[in-house]
């Protein structure tokens, strides 16, 4: 994000992400965030705070990734680009908003922990889970953050993680 517009955010998940298909079969998800922020007042030494409210927007893969695996109350790290968008109400009235249009979204552990499990590389023929997304739109490799159960069963830590023997974790 060469262009100076690019935002980080951490916060929590005010509700659950909606999963929606564009016409053309392109997935889109949405979900608000919550991002606190808390100071001491310098003359009174009390602590202040103060909470900023946001929509997220995501695409492709990554959308359908949020859907399966956040919800409400969790706590994630955003990253993105602000874009603002336009319309008209049907009684003529202009409307506007600034959303973050996210390019990664992972989730924080902080204080909290996190497996993750890596997606298997989709052809570009191959849609999203609801087969409604593919042809020229679609992307060739997915990945990105999901539950899983936890590798301590046994096994190869990389085989659970989703990594080959010959791939490198990072």
């Amino acid at each position: 994000m060469a262009n100076g517009n690019s935002v980080s955010l951490v916060g929590n998940i005010t509700r659950d992400p909606e999963l929606r298909f564009t016409n053309t079969g392109q997935a889109t998800a949405s979900f608000g965030l919550a991002v606190n922020r808390r100071w001491q007042n310098r003359q009174t030494q009390e602590w202040e705070e103060a909470t900023s409210f946001f929509d997220v927007v995501c695409w492709r893969e990554m959308a359908e990734n949020v859907a399966e695996s956040l919800s409400r109350g969790a706590r994630v790290i955003v990253t993105g680009r602000l874009e603002q968008r336009s319309w008209e109400t049907p009684d003529g009235d202009k409307r506007s908003k600034v959303e973050v249009v996210a390019d990664e979204i992972g989730p924080s552990i902080r204080w909290a922990t996190a497996q993750v499990t890596k997606n298997e590389r989709r052809g570009p023929n191959q849609g999203g889970g609801s087969n409604q997304a593919g042809g020229a739109n679609a992307p060739e490799s997915g990945g990105g953050p999901s539950p899983s159960p936890s590798p301590a069963s046994g096994g190869n830590a990389g085989e659970a993680a989703g990594y080959g023997y010959s791939e490198e974790p990072f």
